[in-house]
């Protein structure tokens, strides 16, 4: 079953502009000191890195978004274009239950939030400037999302016109934004990847006349000395993908200027397979035979037969 991250169970509006995809930025209101009075009154207590508990103040909710520095953090501000490893909390402030949402806590799993001006505002500005170690608070009332964000919570079950959802962000660390490593010769007959300097998509060129693995085949391109991937967990990378042979491209997230994250138990199986046991900045070589690709029905959407062998390299930049 996919992983239901936080930020997914309580509103997935604001995942999906955290994760980059193409979205009006929500307000260019900025919190108001109302609303940073209100959220001030807010008690956060626990340590950062562990569940926080939220103490609200009596009366009805505060209607204004803001964002509050709960502890520090030490290390590198965060910035637009960051993607954080951070573990998120989530409370809908209504004035009477105050219930919570959601934690990546009682998941045991850190989740992946992109720093972006897509985000509504209180949130965007509670991100930039976080710090390792560091814990933040953004309260999101209806004057930083757009109506349309209002209409689709609603359908969802949060009304923002009486409520608001308060988040609390404990930052783990920042994902890589390239490979770190010691290159190593991929080794596969009939491929050919040309690495790139920094964070720039390497060349792959599949087009030969060489026989295709009837096996997977995963070759260390780079290797990164990061935490070795677990099959549980949720990857964040950078990819393209080609077929054997022809040299079709079928994907690319550097073409979509933004790395991808996926649950290794919701990909094909050599892309499942392939992944568990990479190390966190490694870019890796991946021949996938067809039977662990898209089987015999292939994928029409991406001009791929059941008899195509797949052919990937992946930049690992985090997992969690």
């Amino acid at each position: 079953m996919r992983r239901r991250t936080a930020l997914v169970a309580a509103l997935p509006l604001l995942l999906a502009a955290a994760c980059g995809t193409a979205q009006k930025s929500a307000s260019s209101a900025s919190p108001t000191s109302s609303g940073q009075a209100a959220a001030s009154a807010i008690k956060v207590t626990g340590e950062a890195g562990k569940k926080p508990t939220l103490t609200f103040p009596a009366g009805k909710p505060s209607l204004t978004s803001a964002s509050v520095k709960v502890i520090e953090g030490q290390g590198t501000p965060a910035k637009d274009g960051d993607v954080l490893t951070a573990n998120v909390t989530v409370y809908n402030w209504d004035g009477k239950e105050n219930k919570a949402a959601g934690s990546d806590y009682d998941q045991g799993k850190s989740e992946f939030v992109s720093v972006s001006p897509q985000l509504p505002k209180a949130l965007h500005e509670a991100l930039v400037g976080a710090k390792p170690g560091g814990r933040v608070m953004a309260v999101v009332a209806k004057d930083s999302l757009s109506a349309e964000q209002v209409d689709q919570a609603k359908q969802q079950g949060q009304d923002f016109n009486t409520t608001s959802q308060v988040l609390v962000i404990d930052v783990m660390g920042a994902a890589l934004k390239s490979v770190q490593g010691t290159a190593v010769d991929p080794g596969v007959a009939g491929v050919k990847v040309e690495n790139a300097a920094g964070d720039k998509a390497p060349t792959l060129t599949t087009k030969t006349s060489e026989k295709a693995p009837k096996k997977l085949v995963v070759k260390t391109v780079i290797k990164g000395g990061g935490p070795e991937v677990k099959a549980d967990q949720t990857v964040l990378a950078h990819y393209v993908g080609k077929i054997w042979g022809t040299d079709k491209q079928f994907d690319s997230s550097w073409e979509r200027g933004q790395p991808a994250t996926f649950a290794l138990d919701q990909v094909v199986k050599g892309w499942a397979q392939g992944l568990t046991g990479v190390p966190v900045g490694s870019r890796v070589l991946i021949t996938i035979p067809p039977d662990l690709g898209y089987g015999k029905e292939g994928n029409a959407q991406g001009g791929i037969k059941g008899t195509d062998t797949l052919v990937f390299v992946v930049d690992v930049l985090g997992a969690a």
